[in-house]
């Protein structure tokens, strides 16, 4: 079947490749529709690599996606053909030790879509374990139920936070998943939220959400923005989100005494670690990995219209045009937060 392969770094082409297609008797077999561009995605567009994970073939991308059901495994009772659904990418070995802790993101037999060696689902179809397929409520649209995906690590932040109503939080960058932790922990209770970045275009975006407060870095800085907000005392939740080494400088200065830092962003470079800042605090170091046990909790936010991430769709191709949609992403326009590619436009 045609996909979108990463031939190499820097080397897309939509041609056809042969990739499992056998439904066993406790997966699913779904006729993918929307398919998000992640920053991973990107990066290893660009890059060929994310750390240890290294392009060694050709891959085929994408893994933020939504679809519908053409065929069920025999063991399958929770799914029927015809259901739309979005799928939780990262298919982990359901008997290991981390599995069975409940923390099976980081469960070293994962295997996580597009991520090498294992193939991507920007393709016509895809086969998933029923138990990882979650049915999209009539409410939420195909376009929805792809940026469950991304929401899901923002629900991971929020709950690693383990945030009090009422909290204040700052969340350092505002590209997608920074807008997404924003948006998860204002569900999970913050009262408000600062969010900072050097781009206005995404900080308007970010401010545009009632609770949402947009710090420009070109302005002022988040230390004097949180010391404001929060009359000195600090933020009860910090969470940073863009993975820049330069953010660490400080960062403890913006928790309040006891307040917890949440490490969202993964840093390319190294990083200054302030430890004795932290300690003097007793500040809480929490670290996101993807997630775990949270995806159903995100669909079902967005299904009550207490979370809406329409206004994060900021560009649609269709399939035959994916290489553009990834080159626009390369691109980082300051509008763009989401872009999107129709696999399937019918349904």
């Amino acid at each position: 079947m045609q996909a979108l392969v990463l031939e190499e770094k820097g080397v897309l082409a939509l041609r056809d490749i042969d990739l499992p297609q056998t439904v066993g008797p406790d997966d699913v077999k779904i006729a993918i529709h929307t398919v998000g561009v992640c920053g991973s995605d990107v990066h290893y567009y660009t890059h060929g690599a994310i750390g240890p994970y290294v392009l060694r073939a050709p891959m085929v991308l994408g893994h933020e996606a939504a679809g519908t059901i053409v065929e069920v495994g025999e063991n399958v009772r929770s799914l029927a053909v015809g259901d739309r659904v979005c799928m939780e990418p990262g298919i982990p070995d359901l008997s290991s030790r981390a599995s069975k802790l409940g923390l099976y993101n980081v469960d070293p037999a994962v295997r996580f879509w597009a991520t090498p060696p294992v193939h991507g689902i920007l393709a016509p179809y895809a086969v998933h374990p029923a138990a990882f397929t979650y049915r999209l409520p009539d409410s939420v649209s195909f376009a929805e139920g792809a940026m469950v995906e991304p929401f899901a690590i923002g629900m991971q932040a929020a709950t690693r936070a383990r945030i009090v109503p009422g909290d204040v939080a700052a969340v350092i960058g505002a590209g997608p998943i920074g807008i997404m932790v924003a948006l998860a922990a204002l569900a999970g209770g913050c009262s408000r939220v600062l969010i900072s970045d050097f781009s206005a275009e995404k900080l308007a975006i970010a401010a545009a959400y009632p609770g949402i407060e947009a710090v420009n870095l070109k302005e002022t800085t988040f230390a004097a923005a949180v010391d404001t907000a929060t009359r000195g005392w600090g933020a009860d939740v910090v969470f940073e989100a863009s993975g820049s080494a330069k953010a660490f400088e400080g960062l403890f200065n913006l928790v309040r005494p006891g307040g917890a830092a949440v490490l969202v962003g993964l840093p390319v470079d190294a990083v200054r670690f302030d430890v004795a800042g932290a300690i003097s605090r007793e500040v809480r170091i929490e670290t996101v990995f993807r997630y775990a046990n949270v995806f159903d909790r995100a669909l079902e936010l967005i299904a009550s219209g207490k979370v809406d991430l329409k206004p994060l769709i900021t560009g649609t191709y269709a399939f035959k045009d994916s290489i553009a949609a990834f080159d626009r992403a390369v691109e980082a326009r300051p509008t763009d937060v989401k872009l999107q590619i129709l696999v399937a436009e019918e349904g």
